[in-house]
């Protein structure tokens, strides 16, 4: 007699036998209910934002960890980390840069450089050329404003060349699933912050931040970001759930 399904289980089989595109309508249906509950129970929304930027450190803590401990960097992305570093100006670069140095030196016979074969091209020279055409409409210099625009565009797409890799490898150890999983979280709060910002000024917000198509493109940017990761979370909380510290993901995932 078979054992009766977690009701996650069959919430999970359901969703996984649903077409793509409702797929996509479910993650926008979970994404905004949770916005909502966030705006009911967080009541100062930068609280969300705080939190945000403490759960990227928390992932690239996990990454040191990995790093220090197993002295292997095996299933870590070095473009993502270059990416990452490249837009990052805040308390998490000098850790970043020290991935970076770790895997690049120090770590070189674990990198599995193989499988890190997403061409950063293909994402660099696009946002480059958007930032030229879409930036903010502020009273700083137009090369500032460029570069914040390269920035919150490049960020968006850093972390496809890790996803790239898990796709590559279809099997996920423990520290980097916890990583991007703190990503995926940190990227959520972060969108769900300037989401709410938005509502709660009646969108002078986005005013602020300037006139044209850069108002929106900023916030699509905090979206797109959230949406890369939301298939990965979903099969990471899957897989905690039913007790497996190595995720294994499907063909399609990532």
């Amino acid at each position: 007699m078979k054992a009766p399904k977690r009701p996650i289980q069959v919430v999970a089989s359901w969703v996984r036998r649903r077409p793509p595109k409702v797929k996509a309508f479910l993650v926008v249906i979970t994404g905004m209910v949770a916005i909502m509950f966030l705006r009911t129970v967080v009541h100062d929304h930068d609280n969300l934002f705080v939190t945000a930027e403490a759960v990227h450190a928390i992932g690239i803590s996990v990454l040191i960890y990995k790093l220090m401990k197993e002295r292997t960097c095996s299933g870590l992305s070095l473009k993502s980390q270059e990416l990452t570093a490249l837009f990052l100006a805040e308390l998490t670069t000098p850790p970043t840069l020290w991935v970076i140095y770790m895997i690049r030196f120090k770590l070189t016979s674990s990198y599995m450089g193989a499988e890190d074969n997403f061409a950063i091209y293909y994402v660099v020279i696009p946002c480059a050329v958007l930032s030229l055409f879409i930036h903010p409409s502020t009273q700083h210099h137009l090369l500032n404003r460029i570069c914040w625009a390269f920035c919150v565009y490049l960020e968006a797409v850093s972390v496809l060349p890790q996803l790239q890799v898990m796709q590559n490898n279809k099997i996920v150890e423990p520290f980097t699933a916890q990583y991007v999983f703190a990503l995926g979280i940190a990227r959520f709060l972060s969108c769900a912050h300037w989401v709410l910002q938005v509502l709660d000024t009646r969108g002078r917000l986005l005013t602020a931040l300037g006139y044209g198509m850069w108002p929106s493109m900023f916030l699509l940017s905090e979206i797109v970001q959230t949406f890369i990761l939301a298939d990965f979370c979903y099969y990471y909380i899957k897989s905690v759930v039913g007790g497996h510290l190595v995720l294994r993901l499907p063909p399609g995932v990532a």
